[in-house]
């Protein structure tokens, strides 16, 4: 094989083999972040209307352990020996402990960002084609997606952690009647594992974006077939520096 075929297919092997797995990896996370982002936002309209967010304490004289009782955002549940179920929505906001009449306001809005924050996440995958392909503009709308979620995430675990703190809080207060004293419920654990995933997700979109630019950054740095083959046959017919009559 001649020289210059050589020199030729040097460039064109190391980007195919530095391009191809490097694709396919960011296709890979791609669809990771937006499982993790789709599952979070579930997890997200979940607990906004889950009414087991404070339960029912079985301590001291409070030995009816028949009944639990749940406390939500919007209602409070009694079930009866897990058989009979009456749920009772709130009567005035006003009502409500300041803890839970800010989580309505934050859940709710959490809920509308992760499902817009979703719809966006599809419009960057590779796999959609109404931004023509440009994957500039689906990088700059990944990483949008990406710092969105993780917005999610924080608004998600403010409130979360709020009531936490608040059930916590009352539940060792010797001063509050101990019918009074809640536990944790599910709707609590689940946004902690929501939280996480809608942060997880949106990190995983930033990476991507991040290593992506790298990537074209180093990619444009390799020579290409045409740079290599000019400058291989312009060093091939360089002149020689001396003139004729200097031979003589």
């Amino acid at each position: 094989m001649p020289t210059d075929c050589f020199i030729y297919l040097i460039p064109l092997g190391l980007a195919q083999v530095y391009t191809f797995p490097d694709k396919m990896a960011y296709y890979g996370l791609q669809i990771v972040g937006l499982i993790l982002g789709g599952i979070g936002m579930v997890g997200t309209v979940a607990i906004t209307v889950m009414p087991q967010w404070r339960v029912s304490a079985f301590i001291g004289s409070n030995i009816i352990v028949f009944e639990n009782l749940w406390e939500g955002l919007w209602m409070s549940c009694m079930r009866h020996a897990n058989i009979r179920m009456q749920c009772k929505i709130y009567d005035s906001l006003l009502a409500l402990t300041p803890d839970l009449q800010a989580s309505r306001g934050l859940m709710c809005a959490a809920s509308v960002l992760s499902f817009l924050t979703f719809m966006i996440a599809i419009l960057g995958m590779k796999c959609v084609t109404c931004t023509e392909n440009n994957d500039q503009v689906k990088g700059f709308i990944l990483l949008t997606a990406g710092i969105l979620f993780i917005l999610t995430g924080i608004v998600v675990l403010v409130p979360v952690c709020w009531v936490a703190n608040a059930i916590i809080r009352d539940f060792y207060n010797p001063v509050v009647n101990t019918a009074q004293k809640r536990e944790l419920g599910e709707a609590l654990y689940i946004g902690w594992v929501t939280a996480l995933l809608l942060i997880a997700g949106g990190t995983i979109f930033c990476c991507v974006f991040c290593c992506k630019e790298k990537d074209n950054r180093y990619r444009y740095s390799i020579p290409s077939y045409h740079t290599t083959r000019k400058s291989y046959h312009s060093g091939k017919k360089t002149p020689s520096v001396y003139s004729k009559s200097q031979y003589v």
